[in-house]
C-alpha cells in the first residue's frame, strides 16, 4: 500500500493537548528537516509545532506510521473479512501471529472512527432492525452478544458488546465448572443487555428522533426502549423462531449475522479460531461493519452498490486502499468517552484474564 506523503501543509497539530486547537490565531509550524526509510517514500518531512513544541512528520498522518512491514496492512484487512485465523495469515505472508494481531487491532481502531465519521448523524429515515449476535470469548463458558442495530438498506448502523452469563443445557460437571469460575471472576450484570442496548440506541438515533425499530422478543429490548422518552419510537417484535426468509422483518440483522460467521473465522461454530478476549471480536467486528457498508454490494448477482450507496452516505463502492489511505484522530471523530472511547483503547475487559493490555501509545492513538 502506497504511503500517505501528502503533507506538503500539515492539516493540524496532533497532538491532542496542543492550544492550538482553540487558539483564534492561525495555526504554524516549522520544517525540520527529513529522515531517511526503507519504504516509499523514502524520504519524510519532518515539522514542529509553533505552539506546543510538538516534532511529528508527514508519516503521522498516514495509516501505516511506525510500521516497519506496511504493505501488509491493506493485505490483512482483506484476510480478516476471508475468515482467515490470525495464525493462517501469518504463516502466509512468514510473520509472527503477534503481529498479525496488532495489526487486526490498528485495523480495527482504524474503522471505528472511519465508520463513526461516516454513519449518518441525523434521524434514520428507514426502519431499523435491532439484533444480539451471540457467540462467546475466551471458553464457552463466558458468552457474548453483539447488539447490531442494521437498517432495512443493509447499512449497519452501529454495534456494541454485552457479556452473559453461561445459560442452556448443562452437564452436572459444567454447572459445577459455572460456579467455581463465578466465584473466581464474578458475574456478569444480570442487566447488561438492557444496559447496552440503551446506549447504543441512544447512539444511533438522536434525541427527539421518531424511528421504526424491528426486534425479536427478548424481554430487555422493552425496558430498554421505555427508557429512551426523549426518543419515538415505534416498537414491532417478530418472534426469533419465525422462518429466516427475505420476508421475515429480521432479515436484515439476520442476513448480518449470517455474513458475520461467514467471513470471521472467530465466530465460526466449534471453531480453534474463537476470540480470546472480547476487544479482540470487536476490533474484527469494526473491520467487517467497513467492509459491510461501504465496500461489500448489497447482492453478490445483482449489480447493487454497497449499503451507504443506497443512503448516499458514497457515491461509489470504497476499495480498502482508499478506507486506509488516511489517519483518523480518536479525538476529532468521537464526540463523546463513552462506549466507542473505551472500545477505541481496548478497555473493554475479559474477566477471565487477569491483566487485559489496553491500548496505551503516547503518540501513536
Amino acid at each position: 500500500m502506497s504511503n500517505l506523503a501528502f503533507v506538503a501543509r500539515p492539516p493540524f497539530c496532533p497532538n491532542p493537548r496542543c492550544d492550538s486547537r482553540t487558539n483564534p490565531t492561525p495555526w504554524r509550524f516549522q520544517r525540520k528537516g527529513f529522515y531517511p526509510r526503507s519504504q516509499p517514500p523514502y524520504r519524510i518531512q519532518r515539522y514542529r509545532c509553533s505552539h506546543c513544541g510538538r516534532y511529528f512528520s508527514s508519516q503521522t498522518f498516514a495509516t501505516t506510521y511506525w510500521l516497519k512491514r506496511p504493505r501488509l496492512l491493506e493485505l490483512v484487512f482483506h484476510r480478516l473479512v476471508a475468515c482467515s485465523a490470525l495464525r493462517q495469515i501469518a504463516r502466509e505472508h512468514q510473520v509472527s501471529h503477534s503481529t498479525i494481531r496488532t495489526l487486526s487491532d490498528r485495523l480495527g481502531r482504524h474503522c471505528l472512527l472511519f465508520h463513526e465519521r461516516l454513519r449518518p448523524k441525523v434521524t434514520p429515515t428507514e426502519p431499523l432492525v435491532l439484533d444480539g449476535f451471540r457467540t462467546f470469548e475466551h471458553s464457552q463458558y463466558w458468552p457474548m452478544d453483539v447488539n447490531l442495530v442494521v437498517g432495512t438498506s443493509l447499512f449497519v448502523y452501529g454495534f456494541n458488546d454485552v457479556e452473559l452469563r453461561r445459560s442452556g443445557t448443562m452437564r452436572p460437571a459444567q454447572r459445577t465448572r459455572r460456579a467455581v469460575l463465578e466465584r473466581r471472576y464474578g458475574r456478569p450484570d444480570p442487566d447488561a443487555t438492557r444496559k447496552r442496548v440503551e446506549a447504543l440506541l441512544r447512539r444511533v438515533i438522536p434525541a427527539r428522533g421518531a424511528v421504526v425499530l424491528r426486534s425479536d422478543e427478548h424481554p430487555a429490548y422493552v425496558r430498554a426502549i421505555a427508557r429512551l422518552r426523549d426518543r419515538t419510537i415505534l416498537h414491532e417484535r417478530t418472534s426469533s423462531k419465525a422462518a429466516r426468509t427475505t420476508r421475515n422483518p429480521l432479515f436484515a440483522a439476520n442476513l448480518s449475522d449470517l455474513l458475520i460467521r461467514h467471513s470471521s473465522a472467530n465466530h465460526k461454530r466449534e471453531t480453534i479460531a474463537f476470540s480470546k478476549r472480547r476487544q479482540s471480536a470487536l476490533y474484527r467486528l469494526a473491520v467487517w461493519v467497513v467492509w459491510r457498508n461501504y465496500m461489500k454490494g448489497r447482492s453478490e448477482n445483482r449489480r447493487l452498490g454497497p449499503p451507504a450507496m443506497a443512503l448516499g452516505v458514497i457515491g461509489a463502492a470504497l476499495t480498502a486502499r482508499g478506507i486506509l489511505r488516511k489517519r483518523l484522530f480518536p479525538e476529532r471523530v468521537l464526540r463523546d468517552r463513552g462506549w466507542l472511547w473505551e472500545c477505541y483503547f481496548g478497555r473493554i475487559p475479559t474477566r477471565a484474564i487477569a491483566r487485559c493490555a489496553s491500548h496505551r501509545a503516547k503518540f501513536a492513538i
